[in-house]
């Protein structure tokens, strides 16, 4: 489609500089890294294509380091005053707590990012105007909390699981993006028949779980849900957890879908649970993806996370060309075009549809929000089946989308 619209503007001359905060150093560098790769990869491929109306894709990157508000808003300032980038393809920021909006909605560019953030509904509502250009490619970190009891519930149902009792421990970090997470677990947990009989908040980071594990072995849950997501801790807690473990499910959000979990946490990891809602499908597109980037940036690379800066690239990519170009920094008119276009269709990514709700500008999960997989953006339940394959995880939820059924963990007795 893009070398189609292109070809009446080959001969058009100039670059488009498109901007990113990503964690190059520091804990967060791991997916980092990856945001970085699959927006260079996109705009590889789009240049190769045409560039956008015959102007070639510049990317550039500045680090966001541990992602506090300074340091996400300071990188947005430097993108837009002294790179003048046209539009800010982002990964995940989930530190600045939407600190970087008001710098970016004065600019007036598009922003496109995977913050996660239920944060991103109450801004963007606030004044949908001034915010008008500004987009959350993934669903809420609400929409975790949401959906796992719909999860245990409907593999409950299926007859693979018979907990022992209906006891759900929370194990939260201190980041208020797992804190939301974890509240919205105790708020949905009942409506499907769970209690949530024991939570404790960890810092973070941690390594030594020995004490909150402790208390969580107390309890013999039926399922230890730990809202924490960097992999290297969380491979730790199941380390520490597997020398005694309970008859318990155990749901750790996102941290073991990335390949350092399985390295670290060896055998240990085999059995445990986690979820995406960006992570590639394991379909005829999301397998092409995830081997295409591998032969771009090696099999050690993490291809999920590339996939969310690749996937909006293109749409970005798309809905610009569809406009008439891109906007720089203060050309409001042109933007809000492409902001338009945005809205009106969506696009199907490696890991599912990407579309915009128009009251959040933000994509909603299947089946937790959506019962529509082609409207919405599937919340993916995965298992650790072989800690040491090519990719660890594989898909047990929601259908159409799921390799293999649930198994019951190993570790239970």
């Amino acid at each position: 489609m893009l070398a189609s619209i292109n070809q009446s503007k080959a001969a058009e001359s100039g670059t488009i500089p498109i901007g990113q905060m990503a964690s190059l150093t520091g804990g967060l560098a791991v997916d980092g890294i990856e945001h970085k790769n699959g927006l260079e990869m996109a705009c590889e491929e789009i240049n190769a294509a045409g560039g956008i109306l015959g102007k070639k894709l510049e990317p550039v990157t500045i680090d966001s380091k541990g992602q506090t508000a300074e340091e996400v808003t300071a990188a947005a300032r430097q993108l837009i005053d002294r790179h003048e980038v046209h539009a800010i393809i982002n990964g995940y920021n989930v530190g600045a707590n939407q600190a970087e909006y008001d710098s970016i909605a004065d600019a007036g560019i598009i922003y496109i990012h995977y913050n996660t953030s239920i944060g991103h509904h109450e801004v963007f509502e606030s004044d949908p105007e001034r915010y008008t250009g500004i987009f959350m490619a993934d669903p809420a970190e609400y929409y975790y909390g949401v959906g796992l009891p719909i999860m245990l519930d409907r593999i409950r149902k299926k007859g693979v699981w018979k907990p022992e009792n209906n006891k759900i421990a929370l194990v939260t970090g201190s980041l208020p993006y797992s804190i939301v997470i974890s509240n919205a677990i105790k708020k949905t947990a009942p409506k499907y028949g769970f209690e949530v009989s024991f939570e404790e908040v960890v810092p973070v980071p941690t390594t030594d779980w020995g004490a909150v594990l402790n208390k969580v072995r107390a309890q013999n849950p039926a399922v230890i849900a730990n809202t924490h997501f960097f992999p290297a801790d969380l491979a730790q807690f199941q380390i520490q957890f597997a020398e005694n473990p309970t008859n318990s499910l155990v749901y750790m959000q996102y941290g073991p879908l990335l390949k350092t979990f399985s390295e670290i946490a060896g055998e240990a990891a085999r059995g445990v649970m986690s979820s995406s809602v960006i992570g590639i499908l394991p379909d005829e597109m999301g397998n092409e993806f995830r081997q295409a980037y591998w032969k771009r940036f090696g099999k050690d690379a993490e291809a999920d996370p590339g996939a969310s800066t690749y996937s909006e690239m293109y749409q970005y990519a798309l809905a610009a060309a569809l406009a008439g170009g891109t906007g720089e920094p203060g050309n409001y008119e042109q933007n809000r075009k492409i902001a338009d276009n945005l809205r009106r269709f969506g696009y199907r990514a490696p890991f599912g549809t990407l579309r915009y709700v128009p009251k959040y500008n933000a994509a909603i999960p299947y089946p937790t929000v959506s019962d529509d997989p082609s409207l919405a953006m599937p919340h993916l339940l995965y298992q650790i089946t072989d800690p040491k394959a090519e990719v660890p995880k594989k898909l047990i939820f929601p259908e159409p989308y799921n390799e293999i059924e649930f198994s019951v963990p190993a570790w239970f007795s």
